[in-house]
C-alpha cells in the first residue's frame, strides 16, 4: 500500500515539474527578457487587458508603454499611448527611422491610438517633424 502511493506521489510530482518547465518555456516575459539580452525586437502585450502596459524591446533597449482606453465612434478603444524608457543612455545610436518603426508596429496593435514619447525622445521627434514640415 506504501509502495503504491509512493509511485503516485512520485508520478505528481514528475508530471508538475513537467507542466512548470512547458510553462516556462512559453512564458512571454521569459521570451521579452531573451530578446532584451540578445538585442533583438518583442514586442510583450495584453491586449485584451487594457490596464496592463505593454513592454517591447529594441536594439537592447527596453520600452514600456501605457495605454489609455478613451472613446471612439461607437466602441471604447485604446487612444492614447504613452511609450518611455528607463534608461535613456542607452539609446545612444537610435535615429528618428528607428522610433517611427516602432510607432507603426504600436499602430499595427493599436491603430487608433496617438502615440506620445517621454522626453528625451519627446523632443526629437518634435525637432524630427518641424524638419519635415520644413521640407
Amino acid at each position: 500500500m506504501i509502495l503504491i502511493v509512493l509511485r503516485l506521489v512520485i508520478t505528481a510530482l514528475i508530471l508538475y515539474l513537467l507542466y512548470k518547465g512547458i510553462k516556462y518555456l512559453f512564458d512571454p516575459k521569459r521570451k521579452l527578457e531573451l530578446a532584451h539580452d540578445k538585442e533583438e525586437y518583442y514586442f510583450y502585450d495584453d491586449a485584451k487587458n487594457v490596464r496592463k502596459n505593454f513592454f517591447l524591446t529594441y536594439k537592447g533597449v527596453l520600452f514600456q508603454g501605457e495605454k489609455y482606453l478613451g472613446e471612439s465612434d461607437r466602441s471604447f478603444e485604446v487612444l492614447s499611448i504613452f511609450v518611455w524608457t528607463k534608461d535613456p543612455s542607452k539609446l545612444h545610436g537610435f535615429t528618428v527611422e528607428d522610433f517611427l518603426f516602432l510607432e507603426t508596429d504600436i499602430k499595427s496593435s493599436y491603430p487608433m491610438a496617438q502615440i506620445d514619447w517621454k522626453s528625451p525622445i519627446k523632443e526629437l521627434m518634435i525637432k524630427a517633424k518641424k524638419e519635415e514640415e520644413t521640407r
